[in-house]
């Protein structure tokens, strides 16, 4: 352990009360997760948020390290920070931590030298005590660990909507795809045991929450290291005893997705009849590269088995183009795979290597031209599809969680239906959109575009229970 990790461990004085904090997040649910655990730890310690970084005591950036945006957004956040700290003459605290802190390591600070404290993913619960050490030796703290017993559900929380929460049910990822850093910087699966997560669900809806998602890197595979067989179908039963009144998860390996699962979807009204299926690639040759365990062929059945459970499914999945290799014909199979499964809604990116991955090191790269000229195409079929979806919504009604307004006017209510769609509802003369926040109401739709629905509220807002026949 080295001098700084030393120092880390001895010295722990809570940062000044009064103190203020900055957390800004990239990348995926368990890193807005562990975000929301972050702004716990600093407000247990008395310290209050604020938006903007020059107002901020503590800024900490929670990482992603899956695609090179998120690495190049964090080295410019940071690097516009060092005018920022030497107006204060030096008085702000910036940590780094997430996925990127948990690779880099010391690294970082050779890149980023007026970064204070660098931490991961295994350690999350010691930051205060890491900002406590950086001040107290007024130089920079690293602390990377290979793995931890600790789950960063057990640590306070400062959610950023009191009606919805991430519990994560698993860690870590065994599936070592050979794009993913993710094993590499999460470990190795771990999954909660089937109590703590009732618990702290039953708990989550006496506080009023009305939302959980479900998080995990496969939650397919949950309790297949405490069980010796995967019990998520199990988890997702228990969970809808709990009060909790909507249910989403993610994310869902194809491989792994079991008919018990599909069947749970399908018959517990809790369970939102939305999934997120990443498929990656249509053709079998990328697919084995990838080391991804299925063919195109088994995850279109999959798909028809999810349709035909649920036909109202609404189905959005992963997509990268431009992998090692990847031809004309490879990238033809991936245009039939979104042809067939009538996605809602894809996440595409085009190929990236990601260092100390397998598929780094791999040769016959695909020439950036052709690879988004690939992903032009693949955005103009995603587009289609989801335009349909949304149109064969309109004249039903769908249940919507309301969050708040639309980004573009304050008179227009927005929120999230069952199958995670954006809904749009104007608000009538008299209504505040702070008496729709957090709450349910049915929603005849009226209009859809590509990425939202547009309808208005049936009778009046409910503000009690989720419509159990919404499915």
């Amino acid at each position: 352990m080295s001098a700084a990790r030393r120092r880390s461990a001895a010295c722990y004085t809570r940062p000044a009360m009064g103190e203020t904090y900055l957390i800004r997040t990239f990348g995926c649910q368990m890193n807005k997760h562990d975000s929301e655990r972050v702004a716990g730890l600093l407000r247990t310690a008395g310290m209050t948020p604020v938006d903007e970084a020059a107002d901020a005591d503590v800024v900490v950036f929670m990482t992603c390290c899956v695609r090179d945006r998120a690495d190049e957004r964090l080295r410019g956040q940071v690097a516009s920070l060092k005018s920022v700290k030497a107006a204060r003459k030096g008085h702000q605290t910036i940590a780094v931590g997430g996925c990127i802190g948990q690779r880099d390591g010391e690294r970082l600070l050779r890149q980023l030298p007026h970064v204070d404290v660098v931490f991961g993913t295994h350690n999350v619960s010691h930051l205060p005590s890491l900002i406590d050490a950086s001040r107290a030796g007024r130089g920079s703290v690293v602390e990377v660990l290979e793995a931890s017993e600790e789950f960063t559900s057990d640590l306070p929380a400062e959610r950023e909507h009191p009606w919805h929460a991430w519990v994560p049910i698993t860690v870590g990822c065994d599936n070592f795809c050979t794009y993913c850093i993710v094993p590499y910087v999460r470990g190795r699966e771990r999954s909660r045991p089937l109590e703590q997560i009732v618990s702290e669900c039953e708990r989550l809806a006496a506080e009023g929450v009305r939302e959980v998602t479900l998080l995990g890197q496969n939650v397919n595979s949950y309790g297949r290291d405490l069980y010796g067989t995967p019990r998520f179908a199990e988890a997702l039963a228990a969970v809808a005893q709990t009060g909790v009144e909507r249910i989403r998860f993610a994310t869902s390996h194809p491989k792994d997705l079991s008919g018990q699962t599909i069947e749970a979807m399908a018959t517990i009204p809790q369970v939102a009849r939305s999934l997120h299926l990443p498929v990656q690639s249509g053709s079998d040759r990328i697919l084995t590269a990838m080391n991804r365990h299925y063919t195109k062929r088994s995850y279109l059945e999959l798909v028809d088995r999810l349709y035909g459970a649920m036909p109202d499914l609404a189905l959005s999945t992963d997509i990268i183009v431009g992998f090692p290799g990847e031809t004309e014909a490879d990238f033809l199979d991936t245009l039939e795979v979104l042809e067939h499964a009538h996605y809602d809604q894809a996440f595409t990116f085009i190929y990236s290597p990601r260092e100390g991955t397998p598929a780094a090191s791999l040769g016959d790269p695909v020439p950036r031209e052709i690879s988004q000229e690939r992903f032009d195409r693949l955005v103009n079929v995603v587009q289609h599809s989801a335009l349909a979806k949304n149109r064969a919504l309109v004249d039903s009604v769908q249940q919507v969680l309301f969050t708040g307004v639309s980004k573009r006017d304050a008179n227009v209510l927005a929120g999230r239906s069952e199958g995670n769609k954006v809904v749009h509802v104007p608000l009538e003369p008299g209504q505040h959109a702070e008496e729709f926040r957090g709450r349910f109401a049915p929603v005849m739709i009226t209009e859809a575009q590509t990425w939202f629905l547009s309808g208005y509220i049936l009778g009046e807002a409910a503000a009690g229970s989720h419509n159990a026949d919404a499915h």
